[in-house]
């Protein structure tokens, strides 16, 4: 029977591989999210054939309620809320981790000093993990409405770690460890998430998000040299490596260093002289917009969270198709960073019927903009902000950015005047190339395709 688990669990551990290879592509995403989430079920099928297997019925209990669960949420949750419905799932998988990390501590197992420092170091990244999703689901839900720093934030990051990292390996090498000691080791983990995030705006959210995945699968890996269990390992790993990677391409496309993001965040408030007026900002009308890109030759939409918080991805895709069969080339020009979670602009596109060979990257796409009538902006900010390559005191200076100004004309779809989430003013608003369509995403590009309409009847 043990040579049956293995032989399962090797085979889940491939199946899992080549899920995650699949979703590295749009075209294949789908098909690898099918095999790992069949690969999954046959692992939880495959560990009930384990001897020696204790608590069957709490454990179908767990599973029935968090599949009911799961089901529930992601047949309810609406697109918009995709970003929080990932922090909160991965969350979930770093408490499980640090969960397991508590049981082997209190049942007080006596393990090598590699292992035991691999179990506190588990239980630390599970924590953190789970934790800091917490604070990232506020955030992203809007429970939390501004970023948080402590005076001397670095400091206190510094020295709860230390604390804690030392506490974990005093219970980790004691033979008896005391209840009190596990429990105040997992409140000090738990704050240090807490405490990395909370300071962490809105515009840094889609790396730490990455960040946090990266956290859990290294916190599952650990957790599986603990138990013994190499599809744990080897799971965990690649869960983590890839999170990794993608959070390191994520901050090279900020032109930012991981640990500037971390222990220098962009907080979302109001960055000293960011704000000040530059000149005036000048207004168009939907009919102004519409007759631009209809009599146009060449349009490059950018989408940003202000259509993933409008829902408009359907209207835009109407709006593109209308433009084509007027004769409009038109394409979707997506940042790395773009919306609140990786991805998340890719998933509105496909989600509205968008094919994937007019959505292009920013490497793919920027030298097109100075060849094409209109660059028209929908609730993006930072990601087409010129400063980034002008201002060396601005906090996004050197960030590589979609160069919407330098299309002949740039219309931005925009719900109000502010700043945007990291709280710096936006020169390309200024510009006299740039008109403001004021509005919900939703509302204005309705208008717009009325106005289409209107021309070609």
């Amino acid at each position: 029977m043990n040579w049956f688990v293995s032989m399962a669990y090797f085979l889940v551990t491939i199946a899992f591989i080549f899920g995650l290879k699949a979703m590295s592509s749009p075209v294949t995403a789908r098909r690898g999210i099918v095999w790992a989430g069949f690969a999954m079920i046959a692992a939880t099928v495959v560990t009930f054939f384990v001897s020696d297997l204790h608590n069957i019925g709490l454990m179908v209990l767990a599973i029935v309620l968090g599949g009911g669960v799961a089901w529930w949420s992601g047949k309810t949750v609406k697109m918009t809320d995709m970003p929080q419905m990932v922090a909160i799932y991965n969350g979930m998988g770093g408490g499980a981790a640090a969960g397991i990390a508590a049981i082997e501590l209190v049942r007080g197992v006596d393990h090598s000093a590699m292992v035991s420092t691999l179990m506190v170091l588990g239980a630390i990244i599970g924590s953190v993990a789970f934790s800091g999703s917490c604070v990232a689901f506020a955030k992203l839900q809007g429970l939390m409405n501004k970023a948080i720093r402590l005076p001397q934030q670095n400091s206190i990051n510094f020295f709860l770690t230390l604390i804690t990292f030392g506490l974990g390996l005093t219970i980790g090498y004691s033979d008896d460890p005391s209840g009190f000691g596990i429990f105040l080791f997992f409140v000090l983990a738990l704050a240090l998430g807490v405490v990395l995030v909370l300071p962490i705006g809105g515009a840094d959210m889609p790396v730490v998000i990455s960040l946090l995945n990266a956290f859990t699968g290294l916190a599952v890996g650990f957790k599986g040299f603990v138990l013994g269990v190499p599809m744990l390992i080897v799971a965990g790993i690649v869960v983590g490596a890839s999170g990794m990677l993608l959070t390191q391409l994520m901050a090279k496309a900020m032109n930012r260093p991981i640990r500037n993001i971390i222990f220098t965040p962009l907080s979302g408030a109001a960055v000293e002289g960011s704000g000040e007026s530059q000149g005036t900002m000048r207004e168009t009308s939907a009919m102004d917009a519409a007759s631009l890109m209809r009599f146009g030759g060449k349009v490059i939409i950018v989408p940003g969270y202000g259509m993933a918080v409008a829902g408009a991805q359907h209207k835009v895709w109407e709006m593109a198709q209308l433009l084509e069969e007027a004769g409009v080339e038109v394409k979707f020009a997506i940042h790395p960073v773009a919306g609140r979670m990786p991805g998340h602009m890719n998933v509105l596109l496909a989600e509205a019927g968008v094919p994937y060979d007019r959505i292009f990257d920013l490497e793919e796409i920027n030298n097109e903009f100075s060849q094409a009538d209109v660059a028209l902006v929908i609730g993006a900010n930072d990601v087409v902000n010129p400063v980034a390559r002008t201002d060396k005191s601005s906090p996004i200076y050197g960030m590589p950015i979609l160069n919407a100004d330098m299309a002949r004309d740039a219309i931005v779809i925009k719900r109000g005047r502010g700043a945007g989430y990291s709280g710096i003013e936006n020169a390309l608003f200024f510009k006299e190339n740039c008109s403001m369509l004021y509005g919900s995403a939703q509302d204005a590009v309705g208008e717009i395709i009325a106005q289409i309409k209107a021309f070609d009847s």
